[in-house]
């Protein structure tokens, strides 16, 4: 019996006669990254709303963890331009978080200095990382990632990707994460799950990446996209931009393995 904090087996949903998801198998352990990765109207998201308990599957089943506590990370926040709303008050929308906790989470995905901002005022980049943080203060056995670098340039998506590994190595917890952007992803996953409605194929990134199914789904170039090195032997801002720092040291993804 594996240590799974969910499993899916057999799941299917209908939504007006039409099936959205069928058969659907899938499971996460602590630790490991698991990308879910398809076409517009594949359902991803479905699957994503199955796992958190939003919606009940119309035949398999759904196990979690007893007790398993789950950070979600929506796609995006729409907040009301007029809305009064800081970082911090926003943080401090999860139970028994003070300054100094909403603080230390933000430092840990580092936009510490929006603490007082408007949320109105951030960045793309920044709102993930803030969003991010309010994953993190629900202390997470899993994290769910739906769109984690939505409206952030690429320079800015290979560094939240590769913060979230680092991330996932910290803390050990398991990462559930839905994503567009193969080229980026691949590198960053222990696990990749193909869906169209059925899972069409799944396992290790270079595995798939020469897989029929994957390559008819995302076409023949496909193929030389997925796997994308990052060398990364600089560091970006919140913004993506390249900025000096002497510390940082090289590191080469795309092997799947757990990097620090």
């Amino acid at each position: 019996m594996s240590n799974a904090l969910i499993r899916l087996e057999h799941v299917a949903v209908t939504f007006a006669g039409q099936s959205v998801l069928d058969n659907i198998h899938l499971s996460v352990e602590p630790g490991q990254i698991v990308t879910l990765i398809g076409p517009n109207g594949a359902g991803k998201t479905t699957l994503v709303r199955a796992v958190l308990g939003l919606l009940k599957p119309d035949s398999g089943t759904v196990w979690r963890k007893p007790k398993l506590r789950v950070g979600y990370m929506p796609q995006k926040l729409h907040v009301d331009p007029t809305l009064p709303l800081s970082v911090l008050r926003f943080l401090r929308l999860v139970p028994g978080v003070d300054r100094e906790r909403a603080l230390a989470a933000l430092n840990e995905v580092g936009a510490e200095q929006v603490i007082d901002s408007p949320v109105q005022s951030v960045s793309g980049g920044e709102m993930q990382r803030v969003l991010l943080a309010r994953a993190l203060l629900r202390e997470p056995e899993l994290l769910v990632l739906d769109e984690p670098v939505q409206g952030v340039d690429v320079a800015g998506q290979a560094e939240l990707y590769s913060l979230i590994t680092r991330l996932r190595d910290r803390h050990g917890c398991g990462v559930l994460m839905v994503s567009h952007d193969l080229h980026l992803v691949m590198s960053t996953t222990d696990q990749v799950v193909c869906l169209n409605r059925h899972v069409c194929c799944s396992g290790h990134p270079e595995q798939v990446s020469g897989d029929p199914a994957f390559v008819e789904l995302f076409g023949k170039n496909a193929q030389s996209l997925a796997i994308y090195h990052h060398h990364h032997d600089h560091a970006h801002d919140l913004h993506g931009s390249v900025v000096s720092d002497s510390s940082v040291s090289t590191h080469v993804h795309g092997d799947g393995c757990k990097h620090g």
